[in-house]
């Protein structure tokens, strides 16, 4: 087992093009981190420079605490999974599976043996004598994960190894790549760009916006405390529901559009920050889950809004509303193909099944002042206690 470890590693093109900048990041021994961002956000780079696949530009790269910046990928004893399989079609299950350790010239009684062993661990052992094309998606995808387990690397490097699958496989292989993760306890770095992904198997998170790291930690911290507009924006489904709004004075309440929200000691004492911001706009947030319909035994100051559409999800209604404040959507952010601040007031709300909302409607919600988050509108960061 190794950390892994980029210490103001950059990556710049020969066409000039800054694909990650000065990036700080390290992976504990045995730690499950998570790369996420949107495409173009240099996670992949990043991923293929520890691979040994792109050259480092500055920075130093670490393995093990040994600097790799100049040794061969075959010598860095790291696994990569990729997104394609990449998988011969003309071999076996095992073949596939044993063809690395062929290489190392092993002998064929101790390639069996890791063969069989780790065919065991993936479930694969009833497949072994198949080719790939002979298996499924998820099946194609555990062969793939046995030719990095059965070297006992250092680092396993996963590049969106779930994307190909359909969404009810792709859940289940979620869960088999933790499970196997936390049985071989073998360090990890993860790249995707589904948020929801990260969250549910990243020990860590490390969030990425044009090549630059916004934010890295647990995935409750990241939700909970975000560190500026974009991290708000990207991690959550449905999406933070984000609106211009003005502080009134000693930051004691905010009116957003024609409505004013008095905020409550513990919250003004939280954000205290915000007392510096008093005649001026700052950007709220308000998750789905924060916004309940009043009336259903949740308390909170009152927030009108006009009902666009209602999800009935089993669990619980996904509400679609309008209000007369100014959405904001951070450039780059999940939603965000739009421009910075527009008009459209949407929002939403997820609510308890039984509450009586229907399009077309006005609808109360009971605003849980305890989720709100602040940012300036200027540099997108959170405002928290002065």
């Amino acid at each position: 087992m190794a950390t892994v470890g980029l210490q103001q590693v950059n990556k710049v093109y020969p066409n000039g093009f800054h694909a990650v900048r000065d990036l700080d990041l390290e992976v504990a021994d045995g730690e499950f981190m998570v790369l996420v961002g949107p495409s173009g956000c240099g996670k992949t780079t990043a991923l293929r420079m520890v691979a040994g696949l792109e050259d480092v530009s500055s920075g130093t790269l670490r393995i093990g605490g040994q600097p790799v910046n100049n040794v061969s990928p075959k010598d860095r004893d790291i696994a990569m999974v990729f997104q394609n399989y990449a998988l011969y079609p003309h071999m076996s299950v095992a073949e596939n599976i044993a063809f690395s350790l062929r290489l190392r010239k092993l002998p064929k009684q101790e390639i069996d043996a890791k063969v069989k062993e780790t065919a065991e661990i993936l479930g694969l052992s009833e497949w072994l004598d198949r080719r790939p094309g002979q298996l499924s998606g998820g099946q194609r995808q555990r062969v793939a994960m046995g030719r990095a387990i059965v070297r006992e690397p250092s680092a396993f490097l996963m590049d969106e190894p779930l994307s190909n699958l359909d969404a009810k496989l792709r859940v289940q292989m979620r869960a088999e790549v933790l499970r196997i993760q936390k049985r071989l306890r073998v360090s990890t770095m993860y790249v995707t760009h589904d948020q929801v992904e990260a969250m549910t198997m990243g020990d860590r998170v490390a969030v990425m916006r044009s090549g630059v790291l916004q934010q890295c930690d647990n995935p409750q911290v990241l939700y909970n405390r975000p560190d500026n507009l974009f991290v708000a924006a990207f991690i959550g489904s449905p999406a933070m529901n984000l609106y211009e709004a003005s502080v009134g004075e000693g930051g004691r309440s905010v009116r957003l559009g024609s409505q004013l929200i008095e905020l409550p000691e513990p919250v003004i004492v939280a954000h205290s920050g915000l007392a510096a911001y008093a005649g001026r706009s700052v950007v709220l947030g308000l998750r789905p889950e924060h916004l309940p319909a009043a009336g259903d035994g949740r308390s909170g100051p009152p927030l009108v809004a006009d009902v666009d559409l209602v999800e009935a999800l089993g669990a619980e209604l996904v509400v679609h509303f309008t209000i007369d404040a100014r959405r904001v959507r951070p450039e780059g952010a999940a939603d965000a193909d739009a421009e910075a601040v527009t008009e459209a007031g949407e929002g939403v709300a997820r609510v308890d099944p039984t509450a009586p909302v229907k399009p077309g409607e006005r609808v109360t919600f009971a605003v849980n002042t305890s989720g709100m988050q602040f940012f300036d509108p200027s540099s997108g960061e959170a405002i928290w206690a002065a």
